[in-house]
């Protein structure tokens, strides 16, 4: 059975640089009916863990470690036992919101994980944050790209540890090289597709976000 992905809101938090706002994110889960990997667990580990449906928790990966997407790992790790997995350029992140507690893994540019047999490619993207990844699973027709490519454009990069020529450059050639039918499921707001945004890429470069 091809694993498949469910889709779960949660609303909290995004504070960076002393500022704070409201944010709703999109928790991605991907698996069979009995294991699965959560990508980006994101304010409510109760939530996450009922969406779950009793299968095995795998691994949380994180796209990247503004507190936003990690606030919920550590519990939810704790919850099921699963590890958290980040890229490690994006610890000092990491360590503004869980001073106390690492990541149980690295993830790696080029590193294949596999959950319900469906392989997912780790592909670095930063420009966003430092260590963020998106994870590409050609099976499944789907790029996760947690906030390095939304509908409409690139994550942003006014803040600290982002960079917009970085994005850029992540953007062109890790993403707009993938199949133009790749659905992109970001880490908030609509879904969309490679081929939908690719043509608006000097659009952005332009505007400078």
């Amino acid at each position: 059975m091809t694993a498949r992905v469910d889709h779960l809101v949660t609303s909290g938090t995004f504070a960076l640089d002393g500022g704070e706002w409201e944010v709703e994110n999109n928790v991605w889960i991907v698996g069979d009916d009995t294991e699965a990997v959560v990508i980006d667990a994101a304010h409510d580990a109760s939530a996450i863990e009922a969406a779950l449906d009793g299968r095995t928790l795998r691994a949380i990966i994180c796209t990247h470690a503004h507190n936003d997407h990690i606030d919920a790992a550590p519990a939810l790790a704790d919850a099921t036992g699963a590890p958290v997995l980040l890229h490690p350029d994006d610890l000092p992140l990491w360590k503004q919101t869980h001073p106390d507690r690492l990541p149980d893994g690295h993830l790696t540019d080029g590193q294949v994980l596999e959950i319900a047999g469906t392989p997912f490619k780790v592909l670095h993207t930063p420009g966003h944050a430092p260590g963020a990844v998106c994870l590409y699973a050609p099976v499944l027709n789907t790029v996760f790209t947690g906030d390095t490519l939304f509908q409409g454009g690139p994550g942003a990069t006014g803040r600290s540890f982002s960079h917009f020529p970085t994005i850029i450059d992540s953007i062109r050639q890790k993403l707009l090289t993938l199949p133009p039918a790749v659905v992109v499921r970001p880490g908030h707001g609509d879904s969309t597709t490679i081929g939908a945004e690719s043509p608006h890429l000097d659009d952005w470069i332009a505007r400078g976000h």
